[in-house]
């Protein structure tokens, strides 16, 4: 554990962030702020200003389509898992997840346990790379006031240093499951191209000893950066199983009473294009935004914690934080840390090697669609096969596009709050905002471009 002097909102303070008297009385402001590390993407943030009040703000991301719906098509399944593997640098797991679980369960395919087993221990692979870059790397230096992680190994090399050692355990494991620590090529449909042996697994159980340790010890570290008092009353979406935590299974349920399959995404959600951004946003049945994520998961589904994980929850006594307050997703995170390397030691442990490294299966035409929980969350994926067994058309849902509604509703709730401080201060705040969601834009360095218009007397 560390002992952390945190400056609580990079240095500003509760009386900083409190609404103040205009000091701009009568003018119209417009901010333009770039360069902003530490998202993946390219985008701005454009905050509409009449009389006083927020009235509109729009996260703008306007990188270049990538097509990969139109480069799956004419294409076997199989080569579809290597194909969207290639989406995402960060999380393709995710990608391979949701879309192998589509086809089989269009094809009948039933999997052996430990395939099913394997596969949770690789998402459990990509939760500890893809939680450690964020928490430590990523948000972290905004709540000690830093510009950068390299800026904070000055000051706190320790944090660092632990935050890159749970990384690479992460990445060692992706590597011995997948072939190597991005992009993997050895998830099949019916199973895997090559299963790894159970001396294998075995010998790497020592550095998910260490990862534990270290997870344990970040939920006291995320439990000490002080967030923002800032709270919304957010509707949560998260996929549920009652026996274990959610992955790879279960159903899609939401804070007020939703509850279907993960092919059903499309009956309860839908996709829509607004004209501020080259991504698709996504809405509920009644057309308004929900949140994915950590913070959905683990207040929905908290109860089927680890063990380890659910006792450093009930510890901490963040569970409403968490719900409520946007800048605790950063705790939420370092107990999805703890939950998947104990569910990973377990895993290994019990691992036996499946008789075959995939079962047969042979392809039929029909929609194979599915749902898994990216690191950052909920990943939908359908997929329409013709009558030769390859794909005709293709949809893919990432958990950013559908969280952007909450983001923008989220800063449109923040901003008031912030307005009036200096341009840096301000820019740092709305960009911390942002970054608690870890929005995955794409493998670009640079994200956030502000700027404010004011209509109307200040």
């Amino acid at each position: 554990m560390h002992e952390i002097d945190g400056g609580g909102f990079g240095g500003l303070g509760a009386e900083t962030l409190a609404p103040a008297a205009s000091r701009r009385a009568g003018k119209d402001l417009r901010f333009q702020v770039q360069n902003l590390t530490r998202v993946e993407g390219e985008g701005s943030l454009h905050l509409l200003v009449k009389d006083g009040a927020v009235a509109e703000a729009r996260l703008q991301i306007f990188e270049a389509p990538r097509y990969f719906e139109a480069l799956v098509a004419g294409r076997t399944p199989d080569e579809v898992l290597d194909i969207v593997a290639r989406i995402c640098g960060i999380c393709p797991v995710a990608y391979q997840m949701s879309a192998v679980h589509a086809f089989e369960r269009l094809f009948g395919v039933e999997v052996e346990p430990a395939t099913r087993a394997l596969r949770r221990l690789l998402y459990c692979a990509e939760w500890i790379e893809s939680h450690a870059l964020h928490v430590y790397l990523l948000h972290a230096p905004d709540f000690l006031g830093y510009a950068s992680a390299v800026e904070m190994a000055r000051d706190h090399r320790a944090l660092v240093t632990d935050g890159l050692r749970l990384k690479q355990v992460g990445n060692r494991l992706l590597s011995i499951l997948g072939g190597r620590p991005i992009h993997p090529v050895s998830v099949r449909v019916g199973g895997w191209s090559r299963a790894p042996r159970r001396d294998e697994l075995r010998a790497f159980r020592p550095e998910l000893e260490e990862a534990l340790r270290l997870a344990v010890a970040t939920v006291e570290v995320a439990l000490s950066l002080e967030p923002p008092a800032f709270e919304r009353e957010p509707r949560l979406v998260a996929l549920h199983h009652p026996g274990e935590y959610g992955m790879n299974d279960g159903r899609i349920v939401s804070s007020d009473g939703l509850a279907l399959s993960p092919a059903a995404w499309g009956d309860a959600f839908h996709e829509v294009q607004v004209p501020w951004s080259n991504a698709l946003q996504a809405r509920g049945p009644d057309g308004l935004p929900y949140l994915l994520g950590p913070a959905a998961r683990v207040v929905l589904d908290h109860e089927q914690l680890h063990p380890l994980a659910r006792a450093a929850l009930d510890r901490s006594g963040a569970l409403e934080s968490i719900r409520r307050n946007p800048y605790r997703s950063i705790v939420a995170r370092a107990i999805e840390l703890v939950h998947a390397a104990a569910e990973a030691i377990e895993i290994v442990d019990a691992y036996q090697s499946p008789s075959a490294p995939a079962v047969p299966w042979t392809p039929k035409p029909g929609v194979a669609a599915w749902a898994t929980e990216a690191p950052r969350g909920l990943l939908f994926h359908r997929y329409e096969i013709g009558g030769d067994g390859l794909v005709a058309a293709a949809q893919i849902v990432p958990p950013t596009s559908q969280n952007q509604a909450a983001i923008e509703a989220d800063i449109a709730a923040f901003a008031p709050r912030v307005l009036e401080l200096p341009m840096e201060d301000a820019t740092h705040a709305l960009e911390q905002l942002i970054r608690s969601y870890d929005p995955c834009i794409s493998c670009a360095t640079h994200f956030l471009d502000l700027s404010v218009e004011r209509e109307g007397p200040s």
